[in-house]
Parts: structure tokens; sequence; C-alpha cells
């Protein structure tokens, strides 16, 4: 992306309503609108049904047919004020699974701790639920359309020119996947929500690999894999293990989404091995995670995602914004992907409506917004960067609750991101206890590295 994207264009301009050079062939005129949103998932989705209800035309293109397979299933309380926002509480009550809590479980000893919602601090939901996402971005995508907006599927957005050729508007290329046509928006306001595909940030923006966390997954759909007991029916299920976690969440019918996150010592493999040859051999090297699927039947390829987590160098332009997993994707250790997304539509909603007013506010509120995002991305990624020590390990399986630490940690796992006076201090003591305990480990090394240098040579026997 060029200088001239960085330029605020004006929010009177007219549109010219035919493709400027460059354009590509046989695309048609440009077609105008307030706002274009590239990627109908939970991002996207929000972002267009909120700006659609304020009586703004907007252009929603999904590459894909809903419903479509995707992960990233397990949705957390406070998903649930914004789907109330939306109106459709009841319709994910009815396609989910009701979820209680999370549950760590650790290798090699099958140590287990529930973490309810219900202890969490400062008020809110004390459940939320599961979910196919091709059922839930589906419901999502639906209710963009009933909004009002021009739902396109099967529409995969190719290229970008800045504003200029179009009265100040940017022009955006996309194709039908099903016919190959080309068509050509010009949209007063665009709203990056592709995704993985990072549809921007691989445009210019820039998109960093996040190096504190090089992970990779493996994942597929399963049936006969049991809840740990009765009492776990519902909780998402996270097992510790060497070089990662995997994840057991419960889906309707029976069918159990499991997936496993390793760091890069994990996939020294993968060059000799098929993914799912691959995912067998971490099955089995897991004990906990073995006698648990040990009648299981796998529905679904096995599917691998690498370079898992990333962060774009900025999420906006003068006159674009990106929201959901094209501005950042975390390790899903703790379920934060689908309430990010959602929270990122609802705030690039909230940016392109006042930019739509006024160009210069609208731009402004996208750097606070961003400021805002990323400071709850380093929230939880605190927790996430530090889940595969063995002292956070410690302090997950043994949770204290003096100066209700557990029940800080609890908000926090139910997507409290952003600090508040209930859990600031509950939180500060669970880093301090975990830094003291780093300290110590560390400690400890050093002396035993002393010790074993220090030791006296044995003298040779005289001759």
């Amino acid at each position: 992306m060029d200088e001239a994207m960085l330029a605020v264009p004006q929010a009177d301009a007219e549109p010219v309503a035919e493709a400027g050079a460059g354009a590509g062939a046989g695309a048609g005129a440009a077609e105008p609108c307030d706002v274009l949103v590239i990627g109908g998932g939970p991002a996207g989705c929000t972002a267009a049904t909120l700006l659609a209800r304020q009586g703004h035309d907007v252009v929603l293109l999904e590459k894909d047919a809903h419903p479509r397979f995707h992960i990233g299933e397990s949705l957390l309380p406070r998903n649930l004020a914004i789907l109330d926002r939306l109106g459709l509480r009841q319709a994910v009550h009815r396609i989910g699974i009701l979820k209680p809590g999370a549950e760590f479980i650790a290798d090699p000893d099958g140590r287990h701790v529930r973490f309810p919602f219900r202890h969490a601090m400062g008020g809110g939901d004390t459940h939320a639920y599961q979910v196919r996402r091709a059922d839930f971005d589906r419901l999502l995508f639906d209710a963009a359309r009933d909004a009002g907006v021009r739902c396109l599927e099967r529409m995969r957005a190719t290229g970008a020119e800045p504003p200029g050729r179009a009265g100040g508007r940017q022009l955006i290329r996309a194709r039908c996947g099903t016919t190959g046509d080309e068509r050509l928006f010009a949209p007063r306001y665009l709203l990056d929500a592709s995704g993985r595909d990072t549809f921007l940030a691989s445009r210019g923006a820039g998109r960093i690999a996040d190096k504190r966390n090089s992970t990779a997954a493996l994942y597929a759909h399963y049936t006969g894999v049991p809840p740990i007991s009765p009492a776990s029916e519902g909780y998402i299920s996270v097992h510790l293990v060497e070089d990662g976690w995997f994840w057991f969440i419960p889906l309707p019918d029976g069918v159990t989404s499991v997936g496993f996150v390793g760091n890069q010592s994990a996939f020294r493999e993968r060059g000799r091995l098929a993914p799912d040859a691959l995912f067998a051999a971490r099955i089995a090297a897991s004990p906990t995670v073995s006698a648990r699927m040990s009648a299981a039947r796998r529905e679904t390829q096995v599917q691998a995602t690498a370079n898992y987590s990333y962060r774009a160098a900025r999420s906006w332009t003068a006159s674009s914004c990106m929201i959901g997993d094209s501005f950042a994707f975390l390790d899903p250790v703790f379920s934060s992907g689908v309430l990010m997304a959602m929270t990122a539509g609802e705030l690039g909603a909230e940016t392109a409506s006042l930019w739509l007013r006024d160009p210069v506010r609208g731009t402004a509120l996208a750097r606070r917004q961003e400021r805002r995002m990323r400071r709850a991305l380093d929230r939880i990624g605190w927790l996430i960067y530090r889940i595969n020590r063995p002292e956070m390990r410690t302090l997950f399986m043994s949770p204290s609750n003096q100066l209700r630490m557990r029940d800080g940690l609890v908000s926090l796992l139910a997507g409290h991101l952003e600090p508040d006076r209930h859990s600031r201090l509950p939180l500060l003591a669970f880093k301090l206890v975990y830094y003291a305990m780093r300290l110590g480990s560390e400690a400890a090394r050093l002396g035993g590295r002393l010790r074993t240098h220090a030791r006296p040579a044995r003298s040779l026997p005289a001759a």
C-alpha cells in the first residue's frame, strides 16, 4: 500500500462510476458503497450488521459459501453481550452446547482442575457456548443479510488501488469463484475482515510473525470422545502436554473438536509425516489424550495450520481498518479468538460510521481503537506466551484463591480482556507469584551449575 493510501480523502467526494486504468480485463463499472467489508466471518458480519442498521450502504464479500468449516468453536461469556446487541443469543443457544467453564489436564499424571465461569469477578454471564463454526458463521451471515447488507458469497477480493482514480475512493477488485467474473467496488471506507488471508497486511501494511509464540496446529473432528467425568459435561478441555497442548471441544450430535497446538520442537517430523500420521503420533505420545481417545473415530480430515500467531504492523490507513484475524491472531488456548473478532467488529463499525461523517475524527478513532485492541491482545498474550513454562503450568494446576487470584484468572478466561477494578489487583498478585516462582527456578538452576563447576577434580591414583 503506497503513501497515497494514507492521504485522508474527502467525505463528500463524488464517486466515479467507471473503473480506472489497471482495473483488470472484464471488469465493468465500479460499484459504489459506503462501506465494503471483506470477509464474512464473526468480525465482518458483526461490523456489517451494525453499520447496515445505522442506515449505511454496506457490501460484504465472502470468498467461500456458507456453511463452511472453521475452527475457533469455543465462545466466552463476554460474547453473549455482543450476541444480545445483535439479537442472536437465543439462536446461538439453539445451535450450541452450554459451556460452564474451562478445565485443564496435565500429562503425565492426569491432574485435573476446573475453572467455572461463575467464579469470574465483575458480574456478567456465567456460561458460554461451544458451537460448530459452520452453523455459527452462517447465523451471523444471515443476520447481516437480514439487516440489509448486500452479501456476496464466493466473491474473493483480489486487489486494491489507492484513492484518486474514483473520485477519492479506493477501488477493490473481486473475482467470483463460480463464474470467474471480476467486479469492481468503490467504497468510501474499507473494513478488512479477511482473517488469515490478511488482505491489507499482505499488500503493504505488514504482517509480523509473533516470534514469542511460534506455533502450528493440527485438528479434526471426532466421535466417541467422552468427557473427563460427568461433572465436566460441556467444558472445554485443555490437555497440557510436552511441547504444547490439546483442545477438546464438545459439539452437538456427539462430535468433539480435537486439536493440537505445538511449538517448533513438536513438529520436527512434519517433513516426513503426513498431517494425519503426525497428529496420530502426537495423540499417542500423550498418556491423558490417548486414553481419552481410545475409542474415538475421526470424522473429518486432519488439517494443519502453520505460523499460527501474528500481528499486522498497524491496523488502519486513512480510509480503511483491519478487524479480527486480519489484524492479529493469538494462540487459541484461552478461546479468545471469536470474542476478539466480534469485539473488533463492533469497534470497526464505530470507526467506519464516524469516518463517514468526519474522516479526520474517524481516523483519530481508528488510532485509539488499535491501541485498545493491542492492550487486549497483550493482556491475554501475557498468559499465552507462558503457558508452556513449568511455573505457569504449576499455577494453573494448583490454583490459589489468596487475594482472589483464582477468581481474577477466571475473569480473564471468561473474556474480561480490559482491566477493571475487580480483577486488576488479583491478576497483579498472580503475576507477582509467577515471577517469584520463575526467579526461584532460575536461582536453583544457577546454583546447580555453580555446584557442578565447584566440585574438586578427582586425584589420580599414585603410580
